[in-house]
C-alpha cells in the first residue's frame, strides 16, 4: 500500500533538540565549575605574586643588611688600625719634617682623615642607593603582564611592557 500524498500523515517523532554539552543542568555545572576554577586560580595567583613580592623585599632588605653589618665591622677595625698608623706617622713627620714641632703632623693627618671619611661616605651612599628603595620589581612587572592578559591585550602587551624600563 503506498501512501496517499492528500492523506494527513501521522506526525514524526522528533529527536529532541539536546544542549550541546548534553542536558542542561550539566551545561550549567560545567560553566559554574569553569566560574569556580577561574576565580580559585586567580587567587592563588595573587597569592603567589604576594609571595613573590614578599620575597623579592625580604631578599633585598637582608642583602642592604649584611652589606650594612659587614661595612660597620670593616669600618670599626680598619678605624682603629687606622688610628695606630696615623699616630706613628705623625711622630715620624714631626721627627723628620717640622723639626720636633707636634701640632703640624697632627693637622696634615686630620686632613687626610677627612679626606678618607668623604671616600667611605660617598661609598656608602652609592652602596645604599643602588638597594633602596626595596621595590619588589619582578612581582610588579608579572602583576602588570598577568593585568594585561585578564583584560584582553594578550601577551603582546605584556611583552611590550617588559621592554620599558
Amino acid at each position: 500500500m503506498a501512501a496517499d500524498p492528500t492523506q494527513p500523515q501521522p506526525p514524526r517523532d522528533p529527536a529532541p533538540a539536546q544542549p550541546p554539552f548534553g542536558d542542561g543542568e550539566s551545561a550549567r555545572k560545567s560553566v559554574a565549575d569553569l566560574v569556580f576554577d577561574v576565580s580559585e586560580k586567580t587567587s592563588l595567583l595573587i597569592r603567589e605574586e604576594i609571595e613573590l613580592a614578599k620575597a623579592e623585599v625580604s631578599q633585598k632588605v637582608g642583602s642592604i643588611l649584611r652589606g650594612s653589618a659587614v661595612g660597620v665591622a670593616a669600618g670599626t677595625f680598619a678605624f682603629l688600625a687606622l688610628i695606630l698608623v696615623m699616630e706613628g706617622i705623625a711622630w715620624l713627620l714631626n721627627e723628620e719634617v717640622f723639626d720636633g714641632k707636634a701640632w703640624p703632623g697632627f693637622f696634615i693627618e686630620a686632613g687626610l682623615f677627612l679626606l678618607i671619611a668623604a671616600l667611605a661616605g660617598l661609598f656608602a651612599y652609592r652602596a645604599v642607593r643602588a638597594g633602596a628603595p626595596p621595590l619588589p620589581e619582578q612581582a610588579i612587572e608579572e602583576a602588570k603582564r598577568t593585568k594585561s592578559v585578564l583584560e584582553g591585550e594578550g601577551t603582546q602587551a605584556g611583552t611590550q611592557g617588559g621592554t620599558q624600563g
